[in-house]
């Protein structure tokens, strides 16, 4: 396998590798998704370093590494999920004591970075929130970032510091090619992720098609009708998303696909957001069977519905924590990675 492949099954499960020293990496976790950093650090054979986090009695935090970071390559790993702004601050006190501890280098691991979905100036008087954020994470010290599957590529160019996007959707890949794929087409719900719909579908040799999108309001969408390729004669559909948070694209999505014929629906997304009812309301479509996602966004067992599955994402990142410790490419892992169906 050369250096920027796709990873093979085997490799993406080894649990340790001798490149990495554990004398010169620390590896540490803020508070929104410790057990995907702990499998992060378990595959390349670290110990996910202790991490005190507490607030004063006037609502600040208070934050201490619990291990020495001097001279090493210290990995911070945050997910920006709710509470979004606890969690960013964190992720910033994190990286600030790291860098005032003289730590050589300083990554960022952000499975999940929510704020990409603010990367244009849509309205009057309104922040390009992506940015900004990317912005802060510089300047508190970080000297490089991971992350999964942006909301938009653009938001990439972003960073002013070296930046890996990495995909799950060999996750979802290796996942669906193991059941029966007949009469299926696999759809996204707008043109922006027409694109990576496309290599997924490709990669399961599927056509595809993408929703003609008009977004109301943060709870309510409208689409008009699908576009790419017709649905005409399909039974069923995978719904490919990056994202899923209230619901309402897949919902309005799902009535689409019914009104054409489709009868058996699985969705499938890299960040499983489910914020408010959102299970509630995709209980409410009977014919979605399934749900797919990863575990960027983390989900504890009691609030998981029986039909949903998590595939964990610890692996990707810990083989691109493992690249990047040994000087190696990591492109094959990329967003924009090609797929290998061997």
């Amino acid at each position: 396998m050369t250096d920027a492949a796709q990873p093979t099954a085997s490799e993406m499960d080894m649990p340790t590798h001798p490149l990495i020293d554990p004398g010169e990496v620390r590896f540490f976790s803020g508070s929104s998704n410790r057990p995907l950093a702990a499998a992060m650090a378990r595959h390349v054979g670290l110990k996910l370093e202790d991490t005190l986090i507490k607030r004063f009695s006037n609502d600040n935090l208070y934050i201490q590494l619990g291990a020495s970071v001097r001279s090493r390559a210290v990995y911070i790993v945050q997910s920006l999920t709710p509470p979004v702004n606890d969690h960013l601050m964190e992720l910033l006190m994190m990286i600030d004591i790291a860098r005032n501890a003289a730590a050589r280098e300083i990554h960022a691991v952000i499975p999940y970075y929510s704020f990409a979905r603010s990367d244009k100036k849509d309205a009057p008087r309104i922040s390009i929130t992506a940015r900004l954020v990317a912005d802060l994470i510089e300047r508190a010290g970080a000297t490089h970032v991971m992350t999964m599957t942006l909301h938009s590529p653009q938001v990439h160019g972003f960073f002013s510091v070296p930046t890996d996007p990495l995909t799950a959707r060999f996750l979802f890949t290796k996942y669906f090619h193991k059941r029966d794929l007949s009469n299926t087409i696999v759809v996204t719900p707008d043109a922006g992720g027409a694109k990576a719909t496309a290599r997924f579908a490709h990669s399961l040799d599927l056509s595809n098609a993408y929703g003609n999108k008009d977004r109301l309001s943060d709870t309510k969408v409208r689409i008009a009708d699908l576009m790419g390729h017709s649905i005409q004669g399909y039974k069923r559909a995978i719904i490919y998303d990056d994202e899923i948070a209230t619901g309402g694209s897949v919902v309005e999505l799902c009535r689409i696909l019914t009104e054409g014929g489709i009868e058996d629906i699985w969705i499938s997304c890299t960040h499983g957001v489910f914020t408010g009812h959102a299970f509630e309301r995709l209980a409410a479509v009977p014919q979605i069977t399934e749900i797919v996602t990863t575990d960027t966004v983390y989900i504890p067992e009691e609030q998981r519905p029986k039909i949903l599955h998590v595939l964990s994402v610890g692996p990707i990142f810990g083989e691109a924590i493992r690249r990047n410790y040994a000087r190696m490419s990591i492109g094959g892992l990329f967003d924009f990675g090609v797929d290998d169906k061997a």
